[in-house]
């Protein structure tokens, strides 16, 4: 797992309850959250994103990069509150070679 954001050197469960803290002091859950992934250009990968979406209302826009070697992945999502939000970001995380942003 790799999250960006400064926090390279943190360990996860650390990282999340920081996320948390964060989210719930800068939303106004429920509302619409974007969620952006860095992918190894893959169309299995993508697959294995939506699939963490599964029951959520969402949008997606996907762009690969100059040399097609990586697709950037937003999904914009109707989420309850800062526990959702962490909970995909951690279904995700077990996704290899993803980027967290």
């Amino acid at each position: 797992m790799e999250i960006l954001q400064g926090n390279e050197n943190a360990n996860p469960e650390e990282f999340y309850k920081s996320l948390k803290e964060k989210l719930e002091g800068h939303h106004d859950f429920p509302e619409d959250y974007l969620f952006k992934f860095i992918i190894p250009t893959d169309e299995a990968k993508l697959t294995e994103i939506y699939k963490v979406f599964d029951g959520i209302k969402f949008t997606m826009g996907n762009r690969e990069s100059k040399n097609g070697k990586y697709t950037a992945c937003n999904i914009n999502a109707f989420v309850l509150d800062a526990d959702q939000v962490v909970r995909i970001y951690q279904e995700v995380a077990r996704i290899e070679n993803v980027i967290l942003l």
